[in-house]
């Protein structure tokens, strides 16, 4: 039987097909040779798959992926996110309209959005086809989802065709939608309803609407593209002839190679900046803003990453003297690297971020964009920095090593992020700010703590103000502002 054999049966014949499909399915599971004809070739690899990776036939429902806690933060790091107004806006009316239900998952099979008809939905709650639950072909066998994301086509699904008996009153179309930047699969979409409802014909809507957002990618992809060419053609400029090329993160040529002679695509190296060509030969690899100077000559540069961290309600990072802007998350991961260099694992990180409630899901999301923007200077297993850190709060942890109290008042400039809630920041936060005060506490001079009273975070201690009206003659400007400060604080 073809594989395109479902969209050639009449919906009359659903019936028989169904019966047949039954059929197979008792024989292929008992171990006997099918008689008469094989399922479709499509559905004969899923069942393989599906019984190498020990699924359970019998099984009642989908296994759940995520904690229901972590779920929007979860979708929001996902690149699916952004393509989810096109795929609704296109499906989601006529799949309610039709008693259908529309269905978002990600590379792996794991459902993040569903909607559609309310009825339908709460008939799929029972086998798990809800928000959070697992559909790879590795957790519940042949199924919509999880066998386009293996067979990375678009495919139809029917009845008895699943694996797991419980779902063979469904019937499913889906389609994976493929990052034309990276190459990589980002998710799929589906369509999902009962044996009777679904018509074998939704998987090709299903299909449109997939292509569909791939060239809205596409089209971005080419908007940054320009974007990266017009920023960086200065850079190409400066090898004054020498072989080079502005790559993407993704690894992607983009400028600078007209004869082609690497491609279209090299592959990044995990860590570090040299790369091998095609043809060979080693290349270096240059961060710059969003995109990556490829070279033939001269030595390896390590790259400079510089964080200002202390005080900042907005943090600042610089690559090589070139601002990057960066969430909060972010910088709270780089400041994790920046005090582990030897690595940290997705685990570490997640629970050092996030607790015990942490999810290595997400922590893996946030490395993929940060990545993104910083290249190989962030590698992977296990994540780790290999450029050239320069922190503000790494030269203070130096400082408080020394003898010397003045560069420390002059050094702080304020808590570290002050706005982060992760627990390692907080903890590490807390010692610094205890350190610097209890240093200059006890050897500070005048001008030591009024620096360090002239913070954010410091102007209302007690301590410190008392500390400068006994050191300070009565007339200093600065036992005068602190007099002032600690008479507030008494009416307070």
């Amino acid at each position: 039987m073809s594989d395109s054999h479902l969209r050639a049966v009449p919906v009359p014949d659903l019936d028989a097909y169904s019966v047949r499909l039954r059929h197979l399915h008792e024989a292929v599971l008992s171990g006997e040779p099918p008689a008469g004809e094989a399922p479709r070739s499509l559905i004969s690899a899923s069942w393989r798959r599906s019984m190498d990776a020990g699924i359970d036939p019998e099984t009642r429902s989908a296994p759940p992926a995520f904690d229901s806690q972590d779920l929007r933060e979860i979708r929001s790091a996902h690149p699916m996110n952004a393509l989810l107004p096109l795929v609704t806006g296109t499906l989601l009316e006529a799949a309610d309209a039709s008693a259908h239900i529309l269905i978002v998952a990600d590379a792996d099979g794991r459902v993040l959005w569903r909607d559609g008809n309310h009825q339908v939905m709460n008939r799929a709650d029972e086998v798990g086809l809800a928000d959070g639950f697992h559909w790879g072909e590795s957790a519940i066998g042949t199924n919509g989802m999880g066998t386009a994301l293996a067979a990375r086509r678009p495919v139809h699904i029917f009845s008895a065709e699943h694996m797991v008996r419980v779902l063979h009153v469904w019937s499913c179309s889906a389609a994976p939608i493929v990052d034309p930047d990276s190459g990589d699969v980002l998710g799929c979409i589906d369509i999902s309803g009962t044996m009777r409802a679904l018509h074998p014909a939704t998987v090709a809507l299903v299909e449109t609407t997939a292509r569909l957002a791939e060239s809205h990618l596409a089209l971005r992809m080419r908007e940054r593209d320009d974007r990266l060419r017009a920023r960086h053609d200065r850079h190409l400029r400066a090898l004054h002839g020498e072989p080079g090329a502005l790559v993407t993160t993704t690894g992607r040529v983009i400028a600078g190679d007209q004869a082609q002679r690497w491609g279209s695509r090299i592959r990044l190296p995990e860590s570090g900046g040299q790369v091998i060509l095609p043809d060979g030969r080693t290349a270096f690899l240059d961060p710059l803003d969003g995109a990556f100077l490829l070279r033939l000559s001269g030595r390896q540069r390590v790259p400079v990453l510089g964080l200002s961290f202390l005080g900042a309600e907005h943090p600042s990072v610089q690559l090589d003297g070139v601002h990057v802007p960066l969430s909060q998350r972010h910088a709270e991961i780089l400041t994790l690297l920046a005090l582990n260099p030897h690595g940290m694992t997705t685990g570490q990180l997640s629970f050092h971020l996030y607790g015990d409630e942490g999810n290595p899901v997400t922590v893996r999301a946030e490395i993929h964009r940060l990545r993104a923007q910083l290249g190989p200077t962030v590698a992977a297993k296990p994540y780790r920095l290999t450029c050239t850190v320069e922190a503000d709060f790494l030269d203070l942890k130096r400082l408080l090593a020394a003898e010397d109290t003045a560069p420390i008042a002059r050094a702080y400039r304020g808590p570290l992020l002050p706005r982060s809630e992760a627990p390692a920041i907080r903890r590490e936060r807390e010692e610094l700010e205890g350190q610097v005060r209890a240093r200059l506490l006890l050897k500070g001079g005048p001008d030591d703590l009024w620096a360090y009273a002239e913070t954010e975070y410091a102007k209302n201690d007690i301590h410190i103000l008392e500390r400068l009206v006994a050191m300070l003659p009565p007339d200093d400007h600065r036992a005068v502002a602190a007099r002032i400060r600690l008479a507030a604080l008494d009416l307070a």
